[in-house]
């Protein structure tokens, strides 16, 4: 596979960082590596046994680039990323700041690749939630055509940043310690408690991150009118994102059969034996690319409706994984173009 130069923004954040790792990894082809960041400007940072220093992004920090991976807020992005395409890097971001925008793809390897061909410059990396369930959801759409999600999900406090996990073990320390402790990345205390709300409320009291779930889904599964209702939840896990989903399908779908096309399916696990206490959890998922899946039942309060229990690293395949998947895509598109 050919050799790109390569360059990252937001290279010492959480996702950042953890992108560097995937991408070593997976061993992506990378001829020139640049680093941004301008909270860190100046700071080192190693990747394949080199050390590279994180450069203040400017208008002129995309010249030559190929790829450009995206891993700041969606403020920066809308900024920074159109400069990006202009100097002709194709562009893969992680914020929110262009998921609707009708010309920009957004794409779950997993689910929907071919998306990835129709990009004009940017394409972009779903939100965390959003990618975990449908790469478990995906392959029961495709068999029996979903028609209704009702989602709860337990976020870890990966998906606020390295701060907030920061936060987390500062508190469960002052905690154990009888010591007072600060309480700065969240609202309320997340040490032995839970929060149910993960950013801004709307008008209609869901908040954007349970619209996200709605107006992603309709958009990378082609289904405009696919019904959603999503709660999320902040807890006290560090990483690994869970999600308590029931979907009502056109045509019914056993658990049996749930079971036999999850176990087929790319980037799915089935940890599911009740009788054995074998289902997913947070602490299992952590650190690798795979969605477990278990506590597959029928709903009994409704026809054609199943119910599941997922989980999956916010982090790598909530996010760092998604967006290397993605550029590998891109690469696979290039070579093919000639």
């Amino acid at each position: 596979m050919k050799k790109v130069n390569l360059c990252l923004l937001g290279a010492s954040g959480a996702v950042g960082k953890e992108m560097l790792k995937i991408l070593e990894e997976r061993e992506f082809p990378i001829n020139e590596l640049k680093l941004l960041g301008n909270k860190d400007a100046g700071k080192k940072v190693k990747f394949r046994n080199k050390e590279y220093t994180i450069e203040k992004a400017d208008k002129k920090s995309f010249k030559n680039m190929d790829i450009t991976l995206v891993a700041v807020g969606s403020d920066i992005s809308k900024k920074l990323s159109p400069i990006a395409v202009k100097s002709g890097s194709v562009v893969i971001d992680n914020s929110s700041a262009f998921r609707m925008d009708k010309k920009v793809p957004l794409v779950v390897p997993e689910v929907n690749p071919e998306d990835v061909k129709k990009h004009k410059g940017i394409i972009a990396n779903p939100n965390c939630t959003t990618i975990i369930a449908l790469v478990a959801l995906a392959p029961l759409h495709k068999y029996g055509k979903i028609k209704r999600i009702i989602a709860s999900t337990y976020q870890a406090v990966s998906g606020a940043g390295k701060e907030a996990m920061e936060e987390l073990e500062q508190q469960a320390r002052g905690w154990a310690e009888g010591k007072k402790f600060e309480i700065s990345a969240f609202k309320y205390q997340i040490c032995f408690n839970l929060i149910p709300q993960i950013d801004a409320f709307d008008k209609n009291g869901y908040t954007k991150e349970e619209l996200k779930m709605l107006n992603e889904g309709r958009k990378i599964l082609h289904s405009p009118n696919l019904k959603v209702n999503c709660t999320c939840v902040r807890v006290p896990v560090f990483r690994s994102h869970s999600e308590s989903i029931t979907i009502e399908t056109a045509k019914k779908i056993t658990p049996k059969k749930a079971r036999e096309l999850l176990a087929k399916a790319e980037g799915v696990k089935v940890v599911d034996n009740p009788a054995k206490f074998q289902y997913p959890m947070p602490l299992d998922t952590t650190n690798q690319d795979l969605v477990f899946v278990g506590r597959i039942r029928e709903d009994i309060s409704a026809k054609n409706s199943l119910t599941l229990w997922c989980a999956g690293d916010q982090l790598r395949k909530g996010a760092a994984t998604n967006a290397v998947q993605i550029a590998e895509l891109v690469l696979e598109n290039l070579k093919d173009k000639k």
